[in-house]
């Protein structure tokens, strides 16, 4: 057997998050053409690791194996995952008192993270190689007013929370997960995946903006030991990630450095920050596709097409290594109009097809061993 010389991580907000209750788990059994778009795209990439952001749980399985064993491990180019994370979720997880003033707390305005239901856009974490679920770490419940200078939302009247929101506020919309895998070379490779809140549906106190930015701020303090003292995970352990530990930021983060809404100061000082992959973060070796020049925007743009990762027109989606990996090969797959699979990305008339895949795309790279 060749021995593997290289591993491929991918994230991919494949917008599986449904209306109610395991619709999604009802919708695959019966068969699904979104889902059988989506399995392709992973057969036509084939990353080793690969998280899914928007892929509806409450922690049960049903919906996740329909979705690896009926249609990602189905037809010649089949995928097979033989390990899995369900990632606990804040959305849609009712908060014991209303958020914002009202008199009885009702989803989704009172979500300890938005959802209608517990578990609606939360997060799968997909692998050919182990898990060490020993060893790690996830920051679910760690209130956002801890943040030494938190960027709490604010009102001309003054704080938008009150005291007693902010003493059972987390911050982090969804999670914030340190997951260690164990790669073929013996390497552990952590994996810091989140999907934080989009900067959107707000008032003048931007609590969206100033959550997304502290969410950001969360990872990029956790790599750096001098910043990281104030964070404290789910099971009470103190401080950030050991010196030297290789890792991966991935997710659909919400942020682009230079377009579109919300703070960019937090996505563009972790873009920066030395200890990842400036070759990735910032430079040549930035995932690129041809597929945003297809776009007919509305809005003009900052950012080069080629490296967005959205239908808007924005790069939301990241893969960051640190910055002793080796990176080989980076990518986003989308294809332009007219090339081959462009009908998982675009209509007949050239648009953006949402519902035929995600209106996000995979973003992956290539790490030697």
């Amino acid at each position: 057997m060749m021995q593997q010389d290289k591993v491929r991580v991918a994230t991919f907000n494949v917008a599986l998050a449904r209306n109610k209750r395991r619709q999604l788990a009802r919708e695959l059994a019966s068969g699904l053409q979104q889902a059988r778009n989506l399995a392709h795209i992973l057969q036509q990439v084939r990353p080793d690791i690969v998280l899914l952001n928007e892929f509806d749980h409450q922690g049960e399985e049903a919906g996740l194996l329909l979705f690896c064993q009926e249609y990602v491990a189905q037809g010649a180019q089949a995928l097979h995952y033989p390990f899995y994370y369900l990632v606990p979720s804040n959305t849609g997880v009712l908060a014991p008192l209303a958020l914002q003033g009202s008199d009885v707390p009702t989803l989704p305005r009172d979500g300890l993270g938005f959802g209608h239901f517990p578990g609606q856009y939360a997060m799968v974490i997909l692998s050919r190689f182990p898990f060490l679920i020993e060893q790690s770490r996830s920051f679910q419940h760690f209130l956002w007013k801890d943040m030494p200078s938190a960027r709490l939302p604010s009102t001309a009247e003054g704080a938008y929370y009150a005291q007693s929101v902010l003493d059972i506020l987390p911050l982090s919309s969804k999670n914030h997960l340190d997951l260690p895998v164990q790669l073929p070379n013996g390497t552990l490779l952590h994996l810091l995946a989140s999907h934080p809140t989009p900067p959107i549906d707000e008032g003048d106190e931007r609590r969206n903006s100033c959550r997304n930015h502290d969410e950001l701020r969360l990872w990029h303090d956790y790599i750096r030991p001098s910043k990281s003292d104030y964070l404290y995970d789910d099971k009470g352990k103190r401080g950030g990630l050991a010196p030297s530990h290789p890792f991966i930021i991935l997710g659909d983060l919400n942020a682009d450095p230079r377009d579109g809404d919300g703070f960019r100061s937090a996505i563009n000082h972790l873009l920066s920050e030395p200890l990842l992959n400036q070759a990735v973060t910032k430079g040549h070796l930035q995932p690129k596709a041809r597929g945003g020049y297809g776009l007919k925007l509305r809005h003009a743009r900052s950012g080069s097409p080629k490296v967005w990762t959205h239908s808007q027109g924005l790069r939301l989606d990241y893969v960051l290594p640190s910055s002793e990996l080796k990176v080989t090969a980076t990518g986003v797959y989308w294809p332009l109009p007219n090339e081959q699979d462009s009908e998982l990305f675009w209509n007949k008339r050239g648009w953006p097809a949402r519902k035929a895949s995600s209106d996000h795309r995979l973003v992956w790279l290539d790490i030697a061993l």
